[in-house]
């Protein structure tokens, strides 16, 4: 990652008022880029794009990737040099509930973005953001690397294994790495199970136990012994950086998926994450099992990221450990009112001074 790479650089963010498109948009931009957001209005109340101020450094325009008119205006006039596609449908339990959404947005989405980036002039790399969760699971011990086959048992895990599909298919019909007509290389980004302050998202575990603490309630845990690769938003947002960076500088080499996982380390259990979680946290926090009935999700899933270390240069800089505390105490600055812009963009910059 190259702070003069990113001066002046006109980047295209879609689902820049999400979680993770908050805390990017915040990076580029103290990185000196121009960026134009397109996205929905924030999915949550609070939710980071508004706690964090996002809106004050980005060009932003409230639209939605379904509509593909609307993003290809939008991404005309912006002219990026830079799209990076993070907009989805991004939960597991809601993709049984709007199936047909979850694939008209993460997949036909995807195509809309790919279809409006070919026609920009001045583009020279495009990061698809999809998931851990697009390898076909076969609850085995060893990692997933980025040559196993697609797949997905819920509609949501389908959807992001079909966007990795659409995103190949762009890529070799349409850009620089198969002579196609935009002068520009793709790649993918496929990122573990992501925490850090901010994120309010239902159904996702972090959120849930924050709720749960600040009402002063246990949190419910549906999957205890379910494993996951944990990790702090900012070590997969390093990575899709360093991924465009890459691909606008040397180009077709990159122009393939990527995975951007912890170290096999801090493949935890849920049970594990929920317990360090109410000791960070304090004041009578505490989670008990949710002996329900639930939809399936998997139970084992790891990522292998060495395809990252090697080429990229990538790895992880923050142990659970402490991406863990650094969490919990985003979310007790904002429950105290603190400027919570400022206190990311420390964040951020503690991060950039760790040593990779």
């Amino acid at each position: 990652m190259t702070g003069a790479f990113w001066r002046e650089r006109r980047v295209f963010l879609t689902g820049h008022t999400g979680f993770k498109g908050g805390w990017l948009s915040l990076w580029l931009e103290s990185l000196g880029a121009k960026v134009t957001g397109y996205s929905l209005a924030p999915p949550t109340t609070p939710s980071f794009y508004l706690a964090g101020r996002v809106e004050t450094g980005v060009n932003s325009i409230t639209g939605d990737i379904r509509d593909q008119d609307q993003l290809k205006e939008a991404m005309s006039r912006a002219d990026p040099e830079i799209v990076f596609h993070l907009a989805a449908q991004s939960l597991v339990r809601a993709s049984y509930t709007t199936p047909v959404e979850t694939f008209a947005t993460n997949v036909m989405g995807t195509a809309h973005v790919l279809e409006a980036a070919r026609s920009c002039r001045s583009l020279k790399s495009v990061v698809v953001v999809t998931s851990d969760k697009c390898y076909e699971n076969r609850e085995w011990v060893w990692p997933y690397r980025e040559d196993e086959a697609m797949g997905g048992h819920d509609p949501y895990s389908a959807s992001k294994g079909c966007t990795e599909l659409v995103t190949a298919a762009f890529r070799r019909s349409f850009f620089s790495n198969s002579g196609g007509s935009a002068h520009a290389f793709v790649g993918s980004a496929r990122a573990g199970n992501v925490i850090g302050g901010g994120d309010w998202a239902f159904d996702r575990l972090v959120p849930d136990i924050v709720r749960a603490a600040s009402a002063g309630q246990p949190v419910r845990i549906r999957n205890p012994r379910a494993v996951r690769p944990w990790q702090h938003v900012l070590e997969p947002l390093s990575g899709y950086i360093a991924l465009a960076e890459n691909l606008a500088l040397e180009g077709q080499a990159f122009a393939t998926g990527w995975n951007f996982g912890p170290w096999e380390s801090d493949t935890r259990p849920v049970e594990w994450i929920a317990r360090k979680v109410v000791e960070n946290w304090g004041d009578g926090a505490s989670w008990i099992l949710d002996a329900a009935s639930h939809v399936h999700e998997a139970h084992l899933l790891k990522l292998d990221s060495v395809k990252a270390r090697t080429l990229l240069g990538w790895r992880p800089r923050l142990d659970l450990e402490t991406a863990l505390a650094w969490t919990v105490s985003w979310y007790k600055a904002h429950a105290k009112g603190e400027d919570m812009r400022r206190f990311s963009l420390d964040q951020i910059r503690q991060y950039e001074m760790k040593q990779a």
